[in-house]
């Protein structure tokens, strides 16, 4: 029993899981439930309306089966009578006066005719001959008796032929066409209404002593009142569509009224109302769809914020290349018109100015140089000369020329590499030119005296390298920007002071192209680089 109950618990829940998660089997169910209550609606109406359209008829079948049963109970007395003479005729037989005879009723009840009254005439006047016979006398008795007490009956005996043996008073044949009461009799089983002004006949065979004769009742039948069903009419079928199409409207007006509240979701969406969400409120197929709206709207949200920094970036691309350009070239111009215009006191003053503008020159080519490079690497635009090098001898070959630079500013260089070699595919050039960045700026804005430590490990198929210095704290904004182009952490820096914006920008997007990765951590006083690498296979 258990394990049945838990048979059908489980039946239940995956059914009830495919429905839930399915709105065309939620179709599917709610139009069958509506279809059986339109169904029970209209089975329960049918009877109500049935009897509301019953009309009344004249029927005549109740007074054919009493002019038949009139005949039959005739047919019985006389069978009983004839018999009982034929054994009192018969020698060494007693009479059967003593038998009991069988009962007969009146009405359209049936069974025997009641034996007729006491008194009545031995012989009536229509009877074809006087009786000469103790049967005949029994036979024209039984005919008159029946005719007096039932006058709206015609009782006939007839020969095989038609002629007429013995008939009652209220009769006044000679001859019947025996064919026409056979069909007559039989027509009556077909359609009684034929009779509503016709006379109707009973016809049966009956044995007399020593012939072959039939016993004929005829008579109007008396009409009855009787209720004809009319049909049921358009009610019930009208009733079970107005009931499904009601409950159809009545089960879906939720999911209805939620397909409206997505409509609406996406006209928000479509003026521009980016942080409106829809519900969801199913798990089927329109609850999907409340998902994808809003990581649609989401995307779509994204999509516009990066356009929007993206043009903000722009713009102060724009900006910073206009400062930074124009700067070193203003200064340029000025010691070339100084030279221009002899405006110096001494041949060694001319050259001053000549190294001056050189110099300034150099500085503008170097930042325009890295505008390229960046330019090209952001857009895919350069090929990678790839090759399998040992990171571990590239990181220590750029310290070594690293050392003189940091003694320079009062800085240590504190290295931790292991000894296993680490080998990556690369391109060299720029990867040093990756690592040379960083460990600039960390010579560059640590705080002095110091140290600067550069620690490399093996993570999985990765390669670890970080490089770490203590310096001026970073707020998490600024560590966000640090990789975007031309961003300084200090505004006022320009890049006679900052640098050009570019390094950390072009040493990201060097790291991008070989797949890596590189991010920035602040702790404390302690400004942390990260570059992973994956190792040659």
């Amino acid at each position: 029993m258990a394990i049945a109950i838990s048979f059908l618990r489980d039946v239940y829940a995956f059914v009830r899981r495919h429905i839930v998660t399915s709105i065309r089997l939620q179709l599917i169910l709610t139009f069958v439930f509506c279809l059986l209550a339109a169904l029970i609606v209209r089975s329960l109406t049918t009877p109500l309306f049935s009897n509301a359209n019953r009309y009344p008829t004249i029927d005549y079948k109740a007074g054919i089966q009493s002019i038949d049963i009139r005949a039959r109970s005739i047919l019985n007395e006389l069978n009983n009578r004839l018999r009982n003479q034929q054994r009192a005729d018969t020698p060494g037989e007693s009479p059967a006066a003593n038998e009991p005879r069988q009962p007969s009723s009146q009405g359209n009840t049936g069974g025997s005719a009641t034996p007729p009254p006491a008194g009545a005439s031995e012989a009536g006047e229509a009877n074809a001959a006087a009786p000469s016979s103790p049967t005949d006398k029994i036979v024209a008795e039984m005919i008159s008796n029946y005719g007096e007490s039932y006058p709206y009956l015609k009782i006939l005996i007839l020969d095989l032929n038609g002629n007429v043996l013995y008939k009652s008073n209220n009769a006044t044949e000679s001859q019947v066409d025996v064919h026409g009461i056979i069909r007559n009799a039989m027509d009556a089983r077909i359609d009684e209404r034929r009779y509503q002004s016709q006379e109707y006949s009973s016809f049966y065979p009956i044995d007399l002593p020593n012939r072959k004769a039939y016993l004929v009742v005829s008579g109007m039948p008396s009409p009855s009142i009787v209720y004809q069903e009319g049909g049921v009419g358009p009610m019930p079928n009208l009733l079970a569509t107005v009931t499904f199409i009601f409950l159809f409207f009545w089960s879906t007006k939720r999911k209805m009224k939620y397909i409206e509240e997505l409509a609406h979701g996406l006209r928000e969406i479509s003026k521009g109302n980016l942080h409106y969400r829809v519900a969801a409120r199913s798990r089927d197929e329109l609850g999907s769809l409340a998902d994808s709206i809003n990581a649609m709207t989401a995307e779509l949200q994204k999509t516009i914020e990066e356009e929007r920094r993206a043009e903000k970036t722009k713009n102060e691309l724009i900006t910073n290349v206009s400062h930074d350009l124009r700067t070193p070239l203003t200064l340029i111009m000025g010691y070339l018109r100084l030279l221009k215009d002899k405006s110096y006191e001494s041949e060694q003053q001319a050259e001053s100015y000549v190294n001056i503008a050189y110099g300034k020159s150099e500085k503008l080519k170097l930042l325009i140089d890295d505008l390229f490079e960046y330019t090209k690497l952001a857009n895919k635009g350069e090929t990678l000369k790839l090759e399998t090098v040992c990171i571990n001898e590239l990181l220590e070959q750029l310290l070594e020329e690293m050392v003189g630079y940091a003694e320079e500013n009062n800085l240590s260089l504190i290295r931790a590499i292991p000894p296993e070699k680490l080998r990556v595919n690369i391109d060299a050039d720029k990867m040093i030119r990756v690592f040379d960045n960083l460990l600039t700026n960390a010579v560059k804005y640590s705080r002095k005296p110091g140290a600067i430590r550069v620690l490399m490990f093996r993570e999985g198929d990765f390669v670890k390298v970080r490089i770490s210095n203590n310096g001026t704290p970073l707020a998490p904004e600024a560590l966000e920007r640090l990789f975007d182009r031309f961003y300084r952490i200090d505004p006022a820096r320009s890049s006679e002071t900052g640098g050009s914006g570019l390094g950390l920008a072009i040493a990201k997007s060097i790291i991008d192209y070989h797949g890596g990765d590189i991010w920035a951590e602040c702790e404390g006083d302690e400004i942390r680089f990260w570059v992973k690498l994956r190792l040659a296979a």
